[in-house]
């Protein structure tokens, strides 16, 4: 699966963004996927994800990020709003395959495929 993110830019505290991942080669609707992300100097964290059937959100973002799927583009997307300058990272999308378990999909294991990322940056 060859995953590529878009959708990144420059918002202000308080604004909204959408990020998007679109797969090729595969049905990402047959694939859990995961939003990730990285500030500098810190280590990759899990933002989002949707394993078909659950979706699960990181405490920081949980009532401001929405994963969502739109099957007929083969894409995920995820909505930002009330952003803070603290979800200022490089944001990656991620694939995996196989049953894991709810925790399991919030680990970086848990994924084989990934994005090249997209950089949000928030401005106080």
């Amino acid at each position: 699966v060859q995953l590529q993110a878009f959708g990144g830019g420059l918002v202000q505290a308080g604004g909204s963004l959408r990020l998007s991942c679109t797969a090729s080669g595969r049905t990402f609707s047959n694939y859990r996927a995961a939003w990730f992300r990285q500030a500098p100097g810190k280590e990759r964290e899990f933002v989002a994800s949707d394993d078909t059937s659950t979706t699960y959100y990181a405490d920081a973002v949980k009532g401001r990020f929405t994963i969502s799927r739109d099957i007929a583009k083969n894409t995920v997307l995820l909505q930002m709003n009330s952003l803070k300058p603290e979800d200022t990272a490089v944001y990656f999308c991620a694939a995996g395959g196989g049953w894991v378990s709810g925790l399991a999909s919030t680990k970086r294991y848990a994924y084989a495929f990934w994005g090249q990322g997209t950089q949000v940056t928030v401005s106080s």
